[in-house]
Order: structure tokens, then sequence, then C-alpha cells
């Protein structure tokens, strides 16, 4: 049987839980004293005409913003000419997590995945996974002015004045986590993640590896793909296998 905690009357485990308030509490203040450190970062310029691919063809970095004045940009990782099975989990998971975007919207804040890899391939994968969206690709010529150096995986925070863009942030790895309402809420429950890095009691189930990818992958395939397939949905993204890949997991 899986290990459970021990019970205990209800004073004492609202006692316990009080303790573990306490802490809670500081962690939500310095996470917001970090967030304020980050809203006072100088920001660098980033050219607004650099090409980017939609549905209806290329376009303008700075029409990705929609007219708003700030763009939040998932860089999502692109396995070129592969299956959907072997598609970024990492990106996967978070890109899948939004889905409701009124509430950046209201703040003035857009939302775009900027895709590695070809336009046509990755844009099937959206519609197989149905992610409502705004889904673009970097061409090579883009990847150098945008990615500068960094990889896809990254989320990158942009702001717009007037004509010109400025990219105000960026972040990746366990950065990313904040995109996914999933793992905030396995944290509160008492096996957490099941992961195999976690701090847990002896007997705790882990059966999640901490390999590259393995958090989000179930029989071989990235764990929100195999509802679409369930339902129905076909996953040929019309690649060739013979044309190489994207590169490797973002985590």
């Amino acid at each position: 049987m899986t290990a459970t905690p021990p019970i205990v009357d209800r004073e004492t485990w609202q006692r316990q839980v009080d303790a573990l308030r306490a802490r809670e509490k500081a962690h939500t203040r310095e996470g917001d004293a970090i967030a304020a450190a980050r809203r006072r970062l100088p920001m660098v310029e980033v050219d607004p005409a650099t090409p980017l691919v939609g549905a209806a063809g290329e376009l303008p970095l700075i029409e990705a913003f929609e007219g708003r004045p700030q763009l939040f940009a998932s860089f999502h990782m692109w396995h070129r000419g592969r299956s959907a099975a072997d598609q970024c989990e990492g990106c996967t998971f978070n890109s899948g997590a939004v889905l409701e975007l009124s509430y950046l919207h209201s703040r003035g804040v857009g939302f775009a995945v900027f895709c590695q890899g070809p336009y046509p391939e990755s844009a099937r994968y959206r519609a197989f996974m149905d992610w409502p969206m705004p889904w673009y690709s970097v061409p090579e010529g883009s990847v150098d002015r945008l990615v500068a150096g960094r990889h896809f995986g990254m989320k990158v925070c942009y702001l717009r004045e007037g004509d010109r863009v400025f990219e105000t942030y960026w972040t990746t790895a366990r950065g990313c986590e904040v995109m996914g309402s999933s793992y905030g809420m396995l944290d509160l429950t008492v096996y957490g993640r099941q992961e195999g890095w976690e701090d847990s009691p002896a007997g705790w189930p882990q059966p999640f590896g901490t390999g590259p990818g393995e958090p989000f992958r179930t029989g071989g395939r990235p764990i929100s793909q195999w509802p679409r397939l369930a339902a129905g949905r076909s996953d040929d993204l019309g690649t060739d296998p013979e044309t190489g890949s994207g590169g490797g997991c973002c985590h």
C-alpha cells in the first residue's frame, strides 16, 4: 500500500497547518519582493520589424502585439520532421496550460507562441492539440535577433512604445513553471508532483522520473496528447522523418 500521513485530531492538525502557513506567507512576500525587483530591471531594444510567420504569411514582430503595449512570448521548441509523439513534452505542457487570455488582455498583455521550425508542421500540431492562442513560427533569419544565443523553451516579456519594441525579462527551465497551474495544485496535495527529486517521506509514490522530459510523458508521448487521441483527433503532422530535428527538450 502507498504510505500515508499520520492521523491526528483536527486541533493538532490545524496547529501544524498554521505553523506552515507562516512560512507560506513569508514565501509569498519574498515572491512579491522579487517581482518588484523584476519590474525595475532595465530593458534592451529589439528590432520591431523582425519577421515571424503566421497563418497569413510573414509579418513583423510588432504585429504580434495585436495593438497591446505588452507581449508574453512562449518560445516553443520544435523537432523538425518528427512525429507528434516526439515533440517537446515540456513545451507542450507549458503551451497547453495557457487557454484563457482575457485576464492578460485586461492588463494590456498579449500572449503568443513563437515556435521553432516551419509553420505548417507546427500549426498542424497546434490544431491537433486544439490550442486557441496566437501561434507564429520564427524563421531562421530571425532566430539570432530574438533568441540571441539562448534557446527555444524560454519565455520572454516585451514592451512596445510606439513603433519601438523592447525585451524586459526572460526565463527558462523551472522559471517556466508559472505557466502551468497543474504543478501549483500538485504542490498542495499530499503526494506532491510525485517526481523522484522531491523531498517526500519514505513510501510516498514517485513514479515520474527526473530525466529529460520524463515528468511530462507517459506511454512514449507527452501526457496531454492522449486525451486528443482518445477523442479521435489525428496527430499526422505531414512530416518527413528524414528532414532532421529541431533540438532537445527545454527541461
